[in-house]
């Protein structure tokens, strides 16, 4: 069952991409009293999230605060130290990596796709949200293939 919007986020255990390394993380605590603007990508260093999903949140970072965000996150079925990687090498301070290298937040959300025909196997798919408290308040789950609704301008412009 997909997660909808009034949904609490599951409880699950993820890893922080952090200076110092990884750090584990639940759910519950991580998303508790503050607005998050979460997206979720099919990978780290793919060409699309690459490109476009993830230099979108970068440089619109200081509006989607400036409209209440406290924090923006990126989740993907990635190790922490592949998210920590890709965060330097295209991301920003403003990005909170969130890994979920086994994919177990992804299939809890109910948000998964198969990539196995691009050696990708199980992944999470492309998305975002706006959670407050824990709670959904925006989902917005791309189709196969698609990159628009769930992009940094969109969720602006649900804001």
């Amino acid at each position: 069952m997909t997660i909808s919007v009034g949904d609490k986020l599951p409880e699950v255990k993820l890893v922080k991409a952090t200076e110092a390394g990884p750090e584990q993380v639940s759910s519950a605590d991580y998303f508790a009293g503050k607005k998050v603007a979460l997206f979720s990508v099919p990978g780290a260093f793919t060409p699309t999230c690459s490109a476009r999903h993830l230099p979108g949140y970068v440089d619109n970072a200081a509006e989607l605060k400036a409209k209440g965000v406290d924090e923006i996150a990126c989740t993907a079925v990635n190790d922490p130290f592949v998210m920590g990687a890709w965060n330097k090498a295209s991301g920003s301070g403003d990005i909170t990596m969130l890994a979920d290298g086994n994919g177990d937040f992804a299939e809890a959300l109910g948000l998964t796709m198969d990539g196995s025909a691009f050696g990708l196997g199980q992944r999470g798919q492309r998305w975002s949200a706006i959670v407050e408290d824990g709670v959904v308040t925006e989902l917005n789950v791309e189709a196969p293939g698609d990159f628009s609704v769930s992009s940094a301008e969109h969720m602006l412009e649900q804001l």
